[in-house]
């Protein structure tokens, strides 16, 4: 059974034949990956490019509130136009250079700092004309009201004009509602915004930061002419943030394993139960990567910690971004060599209400009539106490599919999912 969630990404590039095509099979694209963006990371510091974008009719803003993005509809995000956020955004903001927005810095005075997502090359009738570049750009923009006062006025005015059309900021812990490639401009923005409200003083030295290279790095400024009020020298304490390359300044990611474990007989698949998950809910197992630790480590470490379940071999499947707040999702698939060694044991990570091993039967049922995101009911043709599972835009459905098709695993027979 093959998935035709139309949610799912479809970029060209799984379509072609290539000889890895041919002998791994073709590549399993996630929720929230495969943005049609270019991103143009060499252009967040060219500040002529960046004017003339932010300016241009084609432009679109993806705007949030707390982390809420802007929406027709739960299913439609709403991209504004310049004109729309004029009041948070002057048009001047690009015209000095970071070195000199950096040695000028004045913690009084605060401005909404709009973030260069990238150009959508597909969309190039009346798109901006770049040097050999052309396409639609792309900024995120936080509209929270914070900071100063004149800024949180333009925030709040800015806002009310919004929902004065009918717009709403979609609230949600977990928005997995948009299409494929509108989701994947989503995830950028929001991780990108949700790092920078993280990041507003410096972890090293504790002053605040600011926001440079449109939004993709944030810089602690060796002076603040703030201070100077304050009868204070304008210079800061030394901060190495300033003279080395410092994790503390760019965007982190963090990386995450998921995986779905098939039993020595390759009949049946071990899941698990969060212990807020609603009845009948089970996934794939998952956890952090911790330091000094390979991908592989990391799943047999996971799986033991909390089912008591060891693992031989791990094969890397695919992968999912996974924006809430900075995750990478990297999923495996992985086996039991021997069936001693398939004896659930809870005591070790109290993290799981439950974890059993399922017949691939019942996991193709349930794949076929019980998935859903949590707190959504299933299809009408779940039957109450069946087995239920994440959605196809969940990486955990991916694994899960790809586990009980046997081919997979090198067999000649089983489930075609």
């Amino acid at each position: 059974m093959m998935t035709n969630d139309s949610q799912l990404p479809n970029p060209p590039h799984i379509q072609a034949d290539s000889m890895l095509a041919r002998r791994f099979g073709r590549e399993t694209v996630n929720y929230f990956s495969s943005s049609p963006l270019n991103r143009l990371s060499f252009l967040r510091t060219d500040h002529a490019f960046l004017s003339a974008a932010l300016k241009h009719p084609s432009t679109r803003f993806v705007l949030m509130k707390d982390l809420a993005p802007l929406t027709k509809t739960p299913t439609e995000p709403y991209y504004a136009k310049y004109e729309e956020i004029r009041k948070m955004v002057p048009e001047t903001i690009y015209d000095k250079s970071e070195e000199d927005i950096i040695k000028e810095y004045d913690s009084r005075k605060t401005t909404a700092s709009p973030i260069f997502l990238g150009l959508d090359e597909t969309q190039t009738q009346d798109g901006l004309a770049w040097k050999i570049y052309s396409g639609t750009p792309y900024f995120a923009l936080d509209v929270t009201p914070r900071h100063s006062e004149e800024q949180q006025a333009n925030s709040r005015a800015v806002i009310s004009d919004l929902e004065a059309k009918g717009l709403t900021f979609l609230q949600g812990r977990t928005i997995m509602s948009f299409p494929a490639s509108e989701a994947a401009i989503y995830a950028q923005a929001r991780a990108l915004i949700d790092w920078n409200t993280r990041n507003t003083f410096c972890g090293t030295c504790g002053h605040p930061t600011i926001s440079v290279n449109s939004g993709t790095k944030r810089a602690c400024p060796p002076s603040d002419a703030a201070l100077v009020e304050q009868g204070k020298p304008a210079t800061r304490p030394p901060c190495n943030t300033r003279t080395t390359i410092s994790n503390l300044s760019f965007p982190r990611t963090d990386p995450t394993i998921i995986v779905a474990v098939v039993s020595a007989d390759a009949k049946r698949i071990l899941l698990g139960r969060g212990k807020r998950f609603p009845p009948y809910f089970y996934s794939t197992l998952a956890g952090f990567i911790e330091p000094a630790e390979s991908v592989e480590d990391a799943v047999r470490r996971e799986v033991w910690e909390e089912a008591g379940v060891t693992l031989s071999r791990v094969v890397i499947h695919s992968s999912q971004p996974w924006p809430y707040p900075a995750n990478l999702m990297i999923g495996a698939i992985a086996q039991v060599s021997d069936p001693a060694h398939e004896k659930i044991n809870l005591e070790h990570d109290p993290e799981l209400e439950d974890a059993r091993w399922f017949e691939f039967a019942e996991v193709e049922e349930a794949l076929k009539t019980g998935t859903s995101v949590l707190g959504a009911a299933p299809g009408p043709e779940y039957k109450e106490g069946a087995l239920r599972l994440p959605p196809a835009t969940a990486i955990a459905n991916q694994l899960i599919r790809a586990a009980i098709n046997l081919e997979f695993l090198g067999g000649e027979n089983g489930p075609k999912m």
